[in-house]
């Protein structure tokens, strides 16, 4: 939810997205859909689903019925759809808050990384009950951004101890929702039952500093578009704070 001070979050490119994120999401994806074990030919539901990452695993991994995915951007459609063609699956662009969708048609409703994105988290997840068949799976993943989503805590650190009016960006502060407990609460809201949660760890090996650095500079998501806005020399700054 925007905070005051904040800036709009950018998320409209793909092969920007995919070095800065893309690639972490699908280790967690794996982790995820493990975890929920669900049975071949399900109906799978893709809440915002980006850039593919989810999708593409299922795809991958649990040899669904059927895969839709839904996203707010049209420049992420556009990528995912020239990137994934199955016959089973589709994509389109929707409203997580308002999911084109009809009423318990799906064998599962499930979204990666963008429950703290939306205006209203609430009206998401009960949304995804919604379209789900009595009996069947909601369930998403989101980072920690006040711990352990390291790449990211690091950036927000050093950004903040150079430019102090960076911490009403910081996706620690802006996102409490990020939290077991006040996951847990949400579904139970929503009317879910046998509400479960989970960490997921997974190692972020990059090859160099570069490997770290380069995506923040693409302009996708919160950290990216702050760094972006800021001046070279900045910037500079910035990188050079990091990679001390």
């Amino acid at each position: 939810m925007p905070v005051e001070g904040s800036r709009p979050d950018i998320w409209t490119t793909g092969d920007s997205y995919e070095p800065y994120v893309g690639r972490w999401s699908r280790l967690v994806a794996r982790e995820f859909l493990n975890w929920l074990a669900l049975p071949e030919g399900s109906n799978w539901l893709d809440v915002g689903c980006g850039t593919g990452s989810l999708s593409e695993t299922i795809l991958l991994l649990c040899d669904p019925g059927h895969v839709k995915g839904i996203d707010r951007s049209e420049g992420f459609i556009e990528y995912i759809r020239n990137k994934i063609r199955e016959p089973h699956a589709e994509f389109h662009v929707g409203d997580a808050q308002s999911l084109p969708v009809e009423t318990g048609t799906c064998d599962s409703a499930v979204s990666g990384l963008v429950l703290n994105f939306v205006p209203q988290p609430g009206r998401m997840v009960s949304e995804m009950a919604r379209v789900v068949r009595k009996g069947g799976t909601v369930a998403l993943f989101v980072w920690d951004y006040a711990g352990k989503m390291q790449l990211m805590r690091h950036f927000w650190n050093a950004a903040v101890a150079l430019d102090p009016s960076a911490y009403a960006l910081d996706e620690g502060r802006r996102s409490p929702i990020c939290d077991p407990a006040r996951l847990s609460d949400l579904f139970r809201e929503a009317g879910l039952q046998r509400v479960e949660t989970r960490p997921v760890d997974i190692s972020t090996d990059f090859k160099d500093f570069d490997d770290y650095w380069l995506p923040f500079l693409g302009g996708q998501g919160p950290a990216p578009a702050y760094a972006m806005s800021l001046t070279e020399e900045k910037r500079v700054q910035l990188r050079e704070r990091l990679r001390a």
